[in-house]
């Protein structure tokens, strides 16, 4: 294949939009980027029985979009043995839910060579390479065996392991060198950065330089944060026009929402227990608010996701057995998708959000909440310690998912919270959210990646 032009960009990510670009989201922000700099976007194709490293055109116009072929056997080895297994247990400090199986790691390998092989004969010798996530963590290296020498990015959006954590790995010896075949990897918080620091400082062969760069096996790269954004704008102008639907509530009574993929990592069971025990102690008794909580299944064929659908089916029926009444339900599970415009919708007409991860990269959902608010009369964003947006969005009441006393407190603090407070919080938030969006993102990062200095938070 003729390799493109100087000068564009390659991104490389497991999920490819194969059909029109959803407006809003990190997958609109990656179309801008390469319309404005032309270029690639390749990701996997369906299953098939093909193990060629071709590409297939899926898509083109200001970039083109392409698919790699992945078979059978290596999506259940590659996708749902190493990628969710095993790395997203890992990332997301549960150790415990490893399933580590033999044949998982060398699919991974096989789908990343594949990966690296189809770029390396996609690219001109001024490309920029831009790699998402944990399902690509060895491309960059296998990249480098291959002799390129082009600029090759990663930016994870999911957290990252400490030392600690990744003693679990089988493979955990290779990791750091992994990292360092990348000119940039690209982090969602400082802690993660830290974390990262940490394991590469351990691995013995890379050495730290006083300007915060790494060397190792003759090449310099840089850990560093990005915390990602949302297209804010179009977010709150979709909340402010679609009218939200009726969800039957009484006269007055407050409404709480959280919108999350169902996976452990999410804090579902603590923050139905949470809402539990406001329930029990809140002061006003004749208060019946509704917490409705969107949480889609993902996944459903791993025993750990079924684990969690069924303790949070539990808690919720304990829960509105214990308070419900006649004309009230205390909780609302709803465990399929809802769609955007319409979750836009429940956040600007939400008094509370709940946004309480026992560990999250970003979590937007944090971000999507306060776009949506009437600044006139703002809903208050609770938050977990825990999200990386905590980094950012310290005016939320933040709480500790882990303590459901105190995250109980939380919730009467904030259905009670003066209007002038509320407003005072969200202006904050807004102001955060508005000017570090997802465009802010985008621009830092390849500026960065690029040889740019960096762009301060």
């Amino acid at each position: 294949m003729e390799p493109r032009p100087n000068g564009q960009l390659l991104v490389l990510s497991n999920r490819i939009p194969k059909g029109d670009v959803p407006a809003g989201g990190l997958v609109y922000a990656l179309h801008e980027a390469l319309t404005g700099a032309g270029g690639t976007w390749i990701g996997t194709a369906d299953p098939s029985h093909s193990a060629e490293p071709v590409l297939s055109p899926i898509g083109s116009g200001d970039y083109d979009r392409m698919t790699f072929p992945v078979t059978g056997t290596e999506y259940d080895g590659f996708y749902l043995g190493y990628a969710n297994g095993v790395l997203w247990p890992l990332f997301h400090h549960r150790a415990d839910l490893l399933d580590i199986q033999e044949g998982h790691f060398d699919a991974y390998a096989a789908v990343n060579r594949r990966a690296a092989r189809v770029i390396a004969d996609r690219i001109g010798p001024e490309d920029t390479i831009w790699i998402h996530d944990y399902h690509f963590l060895m491309v960059a290296s296998e990249l480098r065996k291959l002799g390129v020498e082009n600029r090759i990015g990663l930016f994870l959006h999911i957290p990252f392991p400490n030392v600690t954590d990744i003693m679990a790995l089988p493979e955990a010896s290779m990791l750091a060198g992994w990292l360092a075949a990348h000119d940039l990897v690209g982090l969602q918080t400082e802690r993660d950065v830290a974390a990262a620091n940490d394991i590469v400082a351990q691995d013995g062969q890379a050495q730290h330089l006083n300007d915060g760069t790494w060397v190792r096996d003759g090449r310099v790269f840089n850990v560093e944060a990005f915390p990602i954004g949302i297209d804010a704008k179009g977010f709150a102008e979709t909340a402010a026009r679609v009218p939200a639907p009726d969800l039957l509530l009484r006269p007055g009574a407050p409404l709480l929402i959280g919108v999350d993929r169902l996976d452990y990592s999410k804090g579902l069971v603590h923050r139905f227990e949470a809402f539990g025990e406001f329930l029990e102690r809140r002061a006003d008794q004749t208060i019946r608010p509704t917490f409705l909580q969107i949480a889609p299944g993902s996944r459903e064929d791993v025993s750990a996701y079924q684990d969690i659908r069924e303790e949070l089916e539990r808690a919720a029926g304990s829960i509105n057995g214990e308070h419900a009444s006649l004309d009230w339900t205390p909780i609302r599970y709803i465990r399929h998708h809802i769609d955007r415009d319409t979750i836009a919708a429940l956040y600007r007409k939400a008094d509370v959000a709940l946004v309480t991860p026992l560990a999250d990269g970003m979590n937007l959902v944090a971000k999507e909440f306060v776009a949506a608010q009437d600044p006139e009369d703002p809903g208050v964003l609770i938050l977990s310690h825990f999200a990386g947006a905590s980094e950012q969005m310290d005016s939320a009441l933040m709480v500790n998912p882990f303590d459901a006393g105190s995250f109980a407190q939380a919730i009467e603090q904030a259905l009670t919270m003066p209007l002038a407070e509320r407003q005072a919080r969200h202006a904050s938030l807004r102001d955060s959210v508005f000017e570090q969006d997802v465009a802010w993102w985008t621009d830092r990062y390849l500026k960065r990646l690029r040889g740019g200095s960096m762009v301060p938070v």
